[in-house]
């Protein structure tokens, strides 16, 4: 059983210049990852997620905190005795020698008996689908296939963990997406426990068992892909999160009777009648709205999903089956997703609705903290 667990783990880089501060990359951050799971990293360039892989990895020591993976309090043991392989986002081939030689370079190095090192190196290319290639030079490779290659590299030598860090970023969508699949598939047969970096919404949603996401060295939320896209804690993974992102918008809380509604500049919008929302009452707040969550109808009887907000069609985007229109309200720009077949004109004047189980609520200072999730 292989678990990994990080407690109040802090990395802060020292400046080498007087007139320059320090640099928290990570702070106080504590996570639990469970034997066989695939955990995802998430966030924008800079957040620290690839600081607490090279921590775990022994590649960068903490400044304070502890991290112990399976029984063994790994914090200040070198790389290589912390039985962890890392795949990273450059491949780092060696040019000049072959895949099998590429492959079996660390177990040389790790004094592995030559049949032994035959053996695995065997198994793994027939798992990757590398035995027709094993004598060819990373030059002669595609990216595609350099990849599986820094893959097998990682997998001959059977660690206890697995870190892979943005792995498939230099490849083109096509190929991006084949591999993901491979790799997810890869990792469930493998069954070893493994963190992955991406800042790709897509391999996050679709390979992570959880999903931890981060922002300048915070973590933000940990979750399955599901409570991270339906549960949002803050309006920062609101906002992260969803192609196209969420739509903000200010409103003020209202209470008519014993139901509370969203002020949206004359329009009165139904949100039910949580208790929590009376510490919000006549207060500003944030609403926010996933695009697919709106709609256009202009004929409609359906009273689950009142109108929202009116507003003047801006911009038309057609992706095919569905078009992405820009909708200009009073105080905002709005995108909402819409069948492509319903006609719309530039500048024409529309009512949105949406279904109040669909609506987000923030505070809207601070953090942004959801007001009924958290």
């Amino acid at each position: 059983m292989t678990s990994i667990l990080l407690t109040d783990i802090t990395k802060i880089f020292e400046s080498s210049s007087r007139n320059s501060d320090s640099v928290t990359a990570v702070d106080n951050f504590s996570l639990e990852i469970s034997d066989g799971e695939l955990l995802v990293l998430l966030g924008p360039s800079g957040c620290g997620k690839t600081t607490v892989l090279r921590m775990v990895a022994g590649l960068e020591v903490p400044t304070s905190g502890e991290i112990i993976i399976g029984d063994q309090i790994v914090t200040d043991l070198h790389a290589k005795e912390r039985g962890v392989a890392m795949v990273f986002q450059d491949y780092a081939l060696y040019p000049h020698m072959t895949v099998r030689q590429n492959m079996s370079f660390g177990l040389e190095n790790l004094k592995f008996d030559k049949t032994e090192i035959q053996e695995r190196v065997n198994q793994t290319s027939k798992l990757l689908d590398l035995e027709s290639l094993l004598d060819r030079r990373p030059k002669e490779l595609s990216g595609g296939q350099r990849q599986r290659v820094a893959l097998g590299r990682a997998i001959v030598r059977k660690p206890e963990v697995y870190l892979f860090d943005e792995p498939l970023s230099n490849l083109d969508a096509k190929l991006r997406s084949k591999m993901r699949v491979e790799l997810g598939r890869l990792q469930k047969d493998l069954g070893v426990t493994s963190m992955y970096v991406t800042h790709d919404q897509v391999e996050a949603m679709t390979l992570g068992k959880r999903i931890v996401i981060m922002n300048e060295g915070v973590l933000q939320q940990v979750g399955t892909p599901k409570e991270i896209y339906n549960q949002p804690v803050n309006l920062f993974v609101a906002g992260f999160i969803g192609s196209p992102p969420m739509n903000f918008l200010e409103g003020r809380i209202i209470k008519e009777v014993s139901e509370y509604f969203i002020d949206l500049n004359g329009t009165n919008f139904p949100v039910g009648k949580n208790e929590r929302l009376a510490n919000y009452e006549n207060r500003t707040i944030t609403i926010g709205v996933r695009p697919n969550h709106l709609s256009i109808r202009k004929n409609d009887n359906d009273d689950e999903s009142p109108p929202f907000v009116c507003g003047k069609v801006s911009v038309v985007e057609y992706l095919g089956d569905s078009n992405l229109v820009y909708i200009e309200t009073e105080s905002s720009l709005l995108c909402l997703e819409q069948d492509s077949d319903i006609p719309l004109n530039n500048n024409e004047i529309v009512t949105l609705y949406a279904s109040p189980r669909d609506i987000h609520l923030f505070e809207s200072s601070g953090e942004g903290r959801s007001i009924l999730t958290n």
